[in-house]
């Protein structure tokens, strides 16, 4: 009875044995069926050549921007729905060149208000080339999350045989749809690079590879559909700033005076008397600017006006001097004229302290 008993426990335990292993084939089977979770991401578009249009499909340079609305281009680019689960929304539709104060807020908003919900993952922005690097320094400096937010455009209109725009587009929801891109602040994405909002720049007319990073270089790569991050920047940004948009309604006037010869202040007195907070003087070399210029910036500082020395050379550091403790000008790091417009009309809506101001330029 022994013997049968013991070999009763030894079929049993192999059945249990058994059928566990064909209940974890089963469950494995189970789950491999299953489609991956994808994340969720929503694509703004705000117009520019990537919405363009020209009369052949050879024409790359006469063509009317933001022509078509943002499901047509979602249409046009096949395999994104195998990267994530995409949803459009048009903001706007024109030309970058038109881009204006207004949008910038309205875009910021609805950005921050799709990225408190926990059903958005990421953002892509589609933006005209020509002020790109201006709306996504507004935006790193306003958007209150950590998720992605991608800007991204093209150099040729859709309809160009040689068009950029699909593939920027493609790589673009790749780059807002991995987890490395979180807390990289907002990121620019043309011609397989990634660049961050900050330090990039359009430094060509016309060329395909146009946006650069002139004084640090890119961040990274998108290459075949898979992310590669080389660095970070250190600079202040997205959820880590002070500003907030929520209560504004319009941004302070700031305009910017480009230094050159035998400058005169005539310009700085008119900028004044149209009612600008802020001047941004985009100088020659280390942000030098003509004499008579100079006392004109002078009484403008003497009037409350802030006055921000910036170099039209297009990198490098404009150095702050024992001059401009005197003058009562703010210097703009390595910010270009018109990121340095951005960065001063929002330290405007905080403060018109001039050590505030130019802590904020050492800061973001």
């Amino acid at each position: 009875m022994k013997i049968i008993r013991n070999r009763c426990i030894k079929y049993y335990i192999t059945a249990i044995i058994f059928f566990t292993g064909i209940l974890f084939i089963s469950t494995v089977a189970i789950a491999a069926d299953k489609p991956p979770v994808l994340p969720n991401i929503k694509i703004l578009a705000t117009g520019g050549t990537i919405a363009g249009s020209a009369s052949s499909s050879t024409e790359t340079k006469e063509y009317k921007p933001g022509v078509l609305d943002i499901s047509t281009l979602i249409k046009a680019v096949p395999g994104l729905e195998k990267i994530a689960n995409i949803s459009g929304e048009q903001i706007a539709n024109i030309s970058s060149s038109n881009m204006n104060n207004e949008i910038m807020l309205k875009l910021a908003l609805r950005v921050n208000e799709l990225l408190s919900d926990k059903g958005t993952d990421g953002i892509v922005i589609t933006h005209g080339t020509d002020t790109m690097e201006e709306t996504a320094y507004f935006l790193n400096l306003t958007v209150k999350s950590a998720k992605p937010v991608v800007v991204v455009g093209s150099m040729r209109p859709a309809t160009a045989i040689s068009a950029d725009g699909p593939l920027n587009l493609y790589n673009a929801v790749v780059l807002a749809a991995n987890k490395t891109a979180k807390e990289k602040g907002v990121l620019v994405a043309l011609n397989e690079r990634i660049h961050g909002a900050r330090d990039v720049a359009k430094t060509n007319t016309t060329a395909v590879d146009t946006f650069k990073s002139p004084e640090f270089g890119c961040l990274g790569f998108v290459m075949d559909g898979k992310v590669f991050f080389y660095r970070t920047t250190t600079r202040r940004h997205t959820a880590n700033t002070e500003f907030s948009i929520d209560f504004i309604k319009t941004l302070p006037r700031v305009d910017i005076l480009y230094g050159h010869e035998n400058g005169t202040g005539d310009f700085v007195e008119a900028a004044v008397k149209a009612g600008a907070q802020g001047i941004v003087h985009a100088g020659s070399g280390d942000g030098s600017i003509f004499s008579t210029t100079k006392e004109a910036l002078r009484e403008a500082g003497k009037m409350g006006v802030i006055v921000v020395r910036s170099s039209r050379v297009g990198s490098g550091m404009v150095t702050h001097t024992a001059d401009d403790g005197k003058d009562g000008f703010v210097t703009s790091d390595t910010l270009n004229p018109q990121k340095a417009r951005i960065l001063l009309m929002l330290a405007l809506t905080k403060t018109s302290d001039i050590k505030k101001i130019q802590q904020f330029f050492d800061e973001y």
